[in-house]
């Protein structure tokens, strides 16, 4: 089943084996996430491992995402190590300190592990535990202890998230452990960063930095806008940024749930905008970790962030601890497949009037080839691409066209997995003669199957000798050429 959104899988116990993953591959998953918030630096470097051969023997290229645990505030421990239950009405103390073990939690007195919160909360805020399910409304302060009433009962854990809304927490933004984690990654060869709890430019920059410094030059780095500060400041975030992860799961809880949607479609469009990637995530098909079909609001939730113009859509729980994991990408793909039937290639740009500049160039090149496939009927369109930005360029106008793509870098490839539609391979690809350079793409799209003898197909190349400079910047791309297939 062919489709053109790409689907990101988390990694964990529910497909910790060769066949499963295997079948999530040939289901539609294009991504691997490893979720750095839970496991060992041993597990991740097997399942890393796992999903490089695995991908190698199906000669189907798979990223490899690492996401950070972030800044976090969490529960401590507990009597006996068992859940406790508070009702809605009860009084209960939060103690802002490591938990000893003299002083485990109880139905009356908890702890959780972030010391400078009584001097960031006041009466009448909220901390909300375990993704929101049970809710605490501050009475007082006293020294390191926040004195609380429940307003929402039930079931407290051990080592459960906490989330304060509408309190800016003076956790940094890049923890140690952040560091030591992307580090790790960068060894492992990893291909993208989602960056937990961003709350600013600057913190892209910081991950940035350190990833260049570590041999990390072309990891892409995705910010995950989870936090109203990040919503704040997202314009600032996405110029930083190589892409964006909308992780719907925390934002909802930070900031009131019914501004989300709006929220995700505008992040989408600004995204769409600056051409950069953007993933959809959380909960997307969250009752397939318990049952075989999703229910129709989860598939229309799907369906509605394909419709919005979302790169990616993720699975969480679905494919890392599910019962039905290849169910889930296979219901995924069939969804994305159906959706992108009716999503309508983009029309004719309006450019300003005198207006020449190299983004204008590039768009009007990439829709040329759009139009020109969708017009003359063509099989592919074929993008030979040194670093994958003609391919980006051209999946931002979404046509019905596959978009066949390759590159002589294994990283340009990796980095063209994200990209909506974009079928990117490896291939000896060189700067030749722009005949050379045809030849060399029909070729490899031809050995792939992408098109036979008899075929039409539309390939964008550049001319050295027609480029044109312009503000320092060379037209790279600069014919549209059609080839039919011999």
């Amino acid at each position: 089943m062919y489709k053109r959104t790409k689907i990101v899988c988390t990694m964990g116990p529910a497909c910790d084996n060769d066949e499963m993953l295997r079948e999530m591959m040939k289901a539609g998953m294009n991504i691997a996430r490893f979720n750095f918030s839970h496991g060992s630096y041993e597990e991740h470097h097997g399942r890393i491992e796992r999903v490089r051969r695995i991908a190698d023997e199906l000669d189907m290229p798979i990223g490899i995402l690492l996401d950070t645990k972030g800044p976090e505030i969490r529960t401590g421990l507990l009597e006996d190590h068992k859940k406790i239950t508070v009702n809605a009405g009860d009084k209960i103390v939060v103690t802002a300190e490591p938990t000893q073990e003299d002083h485990l939690g109880n139905p009356s007195h908890i702890s959780l592990d972030y010391v400078d919160l009584p001097r960031e909360v006041e009466p009448g805020s909220k901390i909300l535990i375990d993704d929101g399910l049970i809710g605490l409304v501050v009475d007082s302060v006293d020294g390191q202890d926040i004195h609380c009433t429940v307003e929402n009962g039930g079931e407290i854990g051990e080592r459960k998230g906490v989330n304060v809304p509408n309190v800016e927490i003076g956790l940094p933004a890049i923890t140690d452990r952040d560091r030591e984690d992307i580090l790790f990654g960068l060894k492992e060869g990893i291909d993208y960063i989602a960056a937990s709890f961003i709350r600013d430019g600057a913190a892209v920059r910081e991950i940035r930095k350190l990833c260049d410094e570590n041999g990390g030059e072309h990891v892409g780095i995705f910010p995950k806008i989870e936090c109203a500060l990040g919503v704040k400041n997202f314009d600032d975030i996405l110029k930083a940024s190589n892409g964006v992860m909308v992780a719907r799961g925390d934002l909802g809880i930070e900031i009131p749930p019914q501004l989300v949607p709006h929220i995700q479609k505008t992040i989408i469009a600004k995204c769409n905008a600056a051409y950069k990637p953007v993933i959809t995530a959380t909960q997307m098909l969250d009752s397939m970790i318990r049952n075989p079909r999703p229910t129709r609001a989860e598939v229309a939730d799907v369906a509605n962030a394909i419709y919005d113009g979302t790169d990616a859509v993720m699975l969480s729980g679905e494919t890392a601890s599910g019962e039905y994991p290849v169910e889930a990408v296979k219901m995924q793909a069939s969804i994305a497949h159906e959706t992108e039937k009716h999503i309508a290639a983009h029309g004719p740009l309006e450019v300003p009037a005198n207006s020449h500049g190299t983004r204008v160039i590039n768009n009007m090149v990439g829709l040329s080839a759009v139009n020109m496939a969708t017009t003359i009927g063509a099989k592919a369109i074929v993008v030979p691409t040194t670093t994958g930005r003609t391919a980006r360029l051209i999946s931002h106008f979404h046509p019905h066209t596959p978009i066949v793509a390759f590159s002589r870098h294994q990283w340009a490839v990796q980095k063209m997995l994200m990209y909506w539609g974009v079928e990117p391979h490896l291939a000896a690809i060189t700067q030749g003669t722009v005949d050379d350079t045809v030849t060399v793409a029909i070729d490899a799209a031809k050995e792939r199957g992408y098109v036979d003898k008899g075929d039409v197909a539309v390939v964008t190349v550049g001319d050295p000798k027609t480029s044109v400079t312009l503000a320092d910047k060379i037209t790279s791309t600069n014919v549209v050429y059609v080839a039919q297939v011999r």
